[in-house]
């Protein structure tokens, strides 16, 4: 008996978007169509200031897609994890609006996980149609993530993936907050693979990314999958404890061996002492971040997201 094909979701995140939707749209869904598998589009509009929440209800009225309209703009990837919640499908793509990433390219993402048997297929942009900071920004996020998820892929920031349903799950499960998906996925996901795909210019508007999203896209990978910064300051201050110590000890020796000249009147002795508190306050507050930030994870209750509607077609009727 031939097995029903698996349903497909595309996840698309939407923020100030009005002048690439309908070019994305043309191009999307001949491609979806071309797989001769049955397939769903969700659009999120993450608090658009624009046009693109009418365009996208406009798009509402066909039955092969969905609009997520959230109450105001909670950022990229919680707008995707509001996505997630929705999806029918057994293999979930993410997508950008802005048409960076080629529509075209989602079949070759689709092969690789049903041929190889992927939990995660992953993309590696070449030739970036980006700038100098962007790329730079790129790269150390990349640098990053290796280190604190020990999983080693190439290109952590290209948002076009494809997930099995059973990792997209897990994450809503997790209800995490500020968190970086990419990342999130390699917890759950037993076989991970990259492939290349092209990149192209922004199609028509400007880059909803600038220097302070990437800081705090930056601050959320580390935050969300670490305690390096708060066990750097608890570190920290145990090095300087010991060598307020060590500085102690020298002391010591040097004024046996040399006299009480040689202490600078006890100048020295001072830095020693002074050395070895501070390297015991910044241990203290090391501590105390560990225990602050672990119940600070627990008991923070807010949604990551607030969906205000779901607009879709029913019946042929708009939703």
């Amino acid at each position: 008996m031939n097995k029903t094909p698996p349903l497909i979701s595309v996840v698309i995140p939407v923020y100030n978007e009005e002048k690439n939707l309908d070019a994305l749209i043309v191009r999307l869904r001949p491609v979806m169509q071309s797989m001769g598998k049955p397939y769903e589009i969700i659009l999120i509009d993450d608090g658009s200031r624009d046009g693109s929440l009418e365009i996208l209800k406009g798009f509402a009225r066909d039955q092969d897609i969905r609009v997520v309209e959230l109450t105001r703009n909670y950022g990229q990837h919680a707008a995707i994890m509001s996505g997630f919640s929705i999806v029918r499908g057994d293999i979930v793509v993410t997508l950008d609006a802005d048409l960076q990433n080629p529509p075209e390219e989602i079949p070759r993402l689709i092969r690789e996980m049903e041929t190889g048997g992927y939990d995660v297929v992953g993309t590696i942009r070449k030739q970036r149609q980006d700038s100098a900071f962007r790329l730079g920004a790129s790269r150390l996020i990349n640098i990053v993530a290796r280190r604190i998820t020990g999983v080693h892929m190439t290109d952590w920031g290209c948002m076009l993936r494809a997930y099995r349903r059973t990792v997209v799950e897990r994450m809503i499960e997790c209800r995490e907050h500020a968190t970086f998906i990419p990342a999130l996925a390699t917890v759950f996901a037993k076989r991970v693979t990259e492939i290349e795909v092209a990149h192209e210019e922004r199609h028509g508007g400007k880059s909803n990314y600038p220097l302070t999203k990437l800081i705090n896209l930056q601050f959320d990978l580390v935050a969300s999958f670490s305690d390096f910064p708060m066990k750097m300051l608890m570190y920290g201050g145990i090095f300087m404890s010991v060598l307020g110590v060590c500085f102690g000890v020298f002391l010591a020796v040097a004024r046996l061996v040399y006299g009480v000249v040689w202490a600078a009147q006890g100048v020295f002795t001072l830095f020693a002492i002074l050395f070895v508190f501070v390297g015991l306050q910044f241990f203290a507050l090391g501590v105390i971040g560990e225990y602050i930030g672990r119940i600070y994870r627990e008991v923070r209750k807010r949604p990551e997201y607030v969906v205000a509607n779901i607009h879709e077609a029913y019946d042929g009727s708009k939703s």
